[in-house]
């Protein structure tokens, strides 16, 4: 398979505090990646060295086999990875269809003023309301963001992200403060969404064990800056001293992945 986005020996230093040592991993076509490790174990500073938003100290990062290191979240959209937040990264006052346009507005490069664009840009309407079909939002287009459930709220952060029409989407806990009953609903949703907008792979960063062993091909560890482990789901979590180093909770069943599962989200050039 080949790789979209690589990590080599990555280091990130703020002084004397070492948050990142030589990190390596490699993210290939068709793969969704869960980034798990307990509080402090260098996950938020690992995305934000990803996605551009800072430069390693030392080893580098591409992204399609160009240099990303600091380039920062705006360019790297343009050249098709996208990002969603843990904390939902929208203006309550907008409505989805604006929210939504703003994002879409900036992928067209009409970002001078995007809700004017959306008033008088057919482009921008047909690709508002084709992410809004795909996350099952046009029922919402005219309400305020603020009106939204909290599940409605995760989709629409995310939803943001795909209408930048990503080939790699890195995602931060999506299911955050949603209620247990909803967390598969929206994780299928996502990569239902996935298969039909094209993107070749899913990077995400999650606590919940359940949905990290439902839908990740593969599941990366960090503890200390380091990674610990990089292993499929049946690996990983036949190891309890590993789950107990990570986690600290007993592992969940891994269940066989369904076709609405991670391994199928892969749009058919890709397969």
């Amino acid at each position: 398979m080949t790789a979209l986005l690589e990590a080599s020996t990555v280091c990130k230093s703020y002084g004397a505090f070492h948050a990142l040592t030589d990190i390596s991993l490699s993210i290939a076509d068709g793969e969704f990646i869960s980034i798990v490790g307990p509080n402090g174990a260098g996950k938020s500073t690992l995305v934000n060295v990803l996605t551009g938003l800072l430069k390693p100290t030392s080893g580098r990062v591409s992204f399609r086999g160009a240099d990303i290191g600091g380039i920062g979240p705006v360019e790297l959209a343009r050249r098709g990875m996208a990002r969603g937040f843990q904390l939902v990264n929208i203006f309550p006052e907008l409505t989805v269809r604006e929210t939504l346009a703003v994002a879409a507005s900036s992928r067209l490069k009409r970002i001078a003023n995007p809700l004017r664009s959306l008033s008088r840009d057919r482009e921008v309407n047909e690709a508002v309301e084709e992410v809004a079909d795909i996350f099952h939002l046009r029922p919402r287009l005219d309400q305020r963001a603020r009106a939204l459930s909290q599940g409605e709220k995760k989709l629409l952060d995310v939803a943001s992200a795909f209408a930048l029409k990503p080939e790699l989407i890195l995602i931060d806990e999506p299911t955050s403060g949603v209620s247990t009953g909803d967390k598969h609903t929206i994780m299928e949703l996502l990569i239902a969404a996935c298969r039909k907008a094209g993107v070749r792979a899913i990077i995400q960063v999650e606590h919940d064990m359940d949905l990290v062993a439902r839908y990740s091909d593969r599941i990366v560890a960090l503890q200390a800056g380091r990674v610990l482990a990089d292993e499929k789901p049946e690996v990983f979590f036949k190891d309890p001293a590993l789950i107990a180093a990570v986690v600290g909770t007993r592992p969940p069943q891994v269940k066989h992945k369904t076709s609405a599962d991670a391994a199928s989200f892969m749009p058919a050039h890709v397969n």
